[in-house]
């Protein structure tokens, strides 16, 4: 038995900085490097000091970085890691996922130290030099880190390049989420897992207590909301990241308009929706069927009724739809608007996800109605709708997605503590497997039982067909029954761990050693006063047959004798003496059979006498 030591440096209990820290088999596997959207402190990324306090390097320790996707959330502290702490070993990543994390690493720089002035922030420079660390892989590629390490991964969904990670080390595997969504919607696919059986699933749980109404309600809903705040001529906010739901609702909102041949404006940050265009165009592949079969013919995220947006545009009066950028109204575009259109009643508010406690996205969706921005007090009198077009699995999903990969245990994290456990015990009772959900800093370990791969020779393998199923393997293709128990000896070569399972024939050979064979006998002498015109070979086969049903007995060449087929049971006759002898014979591993007949065959055959 050897443990899985799982350790979350981040998103444990919590949703925000993922970084979650496993150790097996000798290997150490650090899942994501995000920074929390709440804090602005020493508590904005993990907490490294757990590895740096072991005495070694970074890269001496870890193995490797792997990284799911490219929401800061789970990327935002990798240049830190790298450059400002000292790691300098491999980061996996998928292509979308390489190409896109710099543009959103260098918008959060620039925030955090041109706008705050923050000290001490990673650079420009040392992005590129993180990015140059990132080693790429293909969804279903299996990557070999080291002799032992191999990672392979997942379509995930949630946004373009998302991968959920299985790592395997010896026998030991875990499967990393990241994040995901079970649902497919209008630009992307659902996540997709096969039955790989990990020791250890983990996964987020940021929706761990909801289940989600149909997606067309919810889409009719939204539009609903939005025309009737136009009508009235409001002003509508939806803060968007700049890649994800924002391309999801640009083209419902695109469709609907185009239906409705409406004309109200609806704008998007400037420069994103021609970088977002730029990606979906470069990784089409990585989009659903839909967006792939008309790329050809149109592509769906060139928007004829969104236009790109100019500041100047917050104080224009009229109606209007704004996309702005982050998501969680922490900084930037989004907030600045929030603060110029809070105090008109007629404008509307719709954050379309999940908000980290401690952004004033969340506050405001707590119903907070005074909220101080830029120590300026704001009173919040505009409209504020949640309608969760979010791209995380709800709880539902999250049990589909255990169904599908049949882990041993589970391991919850990226959520909030009440929620997970409500999950927990969910998954406890419809899975009955072990359920996790460590805080951050907290160590979980895991026992895992080694399985061992057995080679079983052909003609092993022929024989425990021919007798499970009852014909020889050329007549018929198939493999063998769960239930068939196979005899043979296990062979370990040179002290490596390759197993094989060999008849004892073929153990023989290979070792040079002379098989001895042991052999029972047996005579019965029967009264041949009583016998003048029968024939004995007919009598001692109906007898056999009665004994044994489904025996086939077989005349010897010599025609003085039976045997049964497929065993080692012979008998022979000798009729010349005025008594005649039958002298049954058989080998060890038939000795049930050759027992059963000596003591039968005396009550079977009339005058039949036992000879010592």
């Amino acid at each position: 038995m050897s443990d899985i030591r799982i350790v979350p440096l981040g998103a444990g209990q919590d949703v925000g900085r993922s970084c979650i820290l496993v150790s097996m088999g000798g290997k150490n596997i650090m899942f994501d490097c995000g920074m929390h959207m709440g804090y602005n402190d020493e508590r904005r990324f993990p907490d490294f000091t757990y590895i740096t306090d072991t005495g070694q390097t970074l890269h001496d320790y870890i193995n490797c970085v792997i990284l799911s996707h490219f929401h800061l959330d789970h990327c935002g502290a990798l240049p830190y890691f790298t450059e400002m702490c000292g790691y300098n070993g491999p980061i996996y990543m998928t292509h979308p996922t390489k190409a896109i994390c710099p543009v959103l690493l260098e918008d959060f720089r620039r925030v955090c130290v041109d706008k705050k002035g923050e000290q001490n922030f990673f650079t420009s420079q040392m992005i590129k030099d993180c990015m140059r660390k990132v080693i790429t892989v293909n969804l279903h590629q299996c990557v070999k880190v080291d002799d032992q390490l191999e990672i392979k991964a997942y379509y995930a969904g949630h946004v373009l390049g998302a991968a959920m990670f299985h790592v395997r080390v010896g026998h030991q595997s875990v499967v990393y989420t990241g994040d995901y969504n079970m649902t497919p919607d209008r630009h992307l696919g659902s996540a997709w897992i096969d039955r790989c059986r990990p020791d250890l699933l983990i996964t987020e749980s940021t929706y761990a207590t909801t289940i989600r109404d149909s997606k067309r309600c919810r889409e009719r809903d939204f539009l609903k909301k939005l025309h009737e705040c136009l009508e009235r001529d409001g002003k509508v906010l939806i803060p968007v990241f700049a890649l994800g739901r924002a391309q999801e609702l640009c083209i419902l909102l695109e469709s609907y308009w185009e239906r409705m041949n409406l004309k109200y404006p609806i704008y998007f940050s400037t420069g994103l929706t021609e970088k977002a265009n730029h990606y979906y165009k470069l990784f089409i592949s990585w989009t659903n069927q839909k967006i792939k079969n008309t790329f050809i013919h149109r592509n769906m995220f060139d928007f004829k009724h969104i236009k790109a947006f100019d500041r100047s545009y917050i104080d224009q009066p009229g109606p209007m739809i704004v996309f702005a950028t982050p998501g969680m109204l922490h900084a930037g575009l989004s907030l600045q608007i929030f603060k110029k259109w809070a105090e008109d009643e007629k404008n509307m508010l719709i954050m379309p996800g999940y908000c980290v406690p401690g952004t004033i996205g969340h506050k405001v969706l707590s119903g907070t109605k005074k909220i101080e921005i830029d120590k300026k007090l704001v009173n919040i009198r505009l409209s504020v709708q949640y309608m969760s077009f979010s791209a995380h699995a709800d709880a539902k999903g999250i049990m589909q997605l255990i169904q599908l990969a049949e882990p041993k245990n589970v391991l919850l994290v990226h959520g909030e503590a009440a929620k997970m456990e409500f999950l927990r015990q969910k998954i406890n009772e419809e899975f009955g497997i072990h359920c996790y959900m460590p805080a951050n800093g907290e160590t979980v370990a895991i026992a895992t039982t080694p399985s061992i791969s057995v080679n079983m020779s052909s003609l092993l393998f022929k024989r425990a067909l021919e007798e499970s199923i009852g014909a020889p393997p050329s007549k018929r293709l198939c493999s063998l029954p769960n239930s068939a128990v196979v005899d043979g000896l296990l062979v370990m070569k040179n002290e490596v761990i390759e197993v094989s399972l060999l008849t004892h024939k073929e153990v023989s050979d290979e070792i040079g050693l002379t098989r001895h064979k042991l052999k029972f006998s047996q005579t019965l002498t029967l009264d041949g006063h009583f016998l003048p015109d029968s024939n004995i070979l007919e009598l001692l086969t109906t007898s056999i047959n009665k004994l044994v049903p489904d025996s086939k007995v077989l005349q010897t060449k010599e025609g003085y004798g039976l045997e049964l087929s497929g065993t080692s049971v012979t008998l022979s006759i000798a009729q010349f003496l005025p008594q005649p002898l039958v002298n049954l014979t058989w080998e060890l591993q038939d000795d049930h059979i050759g027992s059963i007949l000596v003591m039968n065959l005396v009550r079977t055959i009339p005058r039949a006498l036992i000879m010592t």
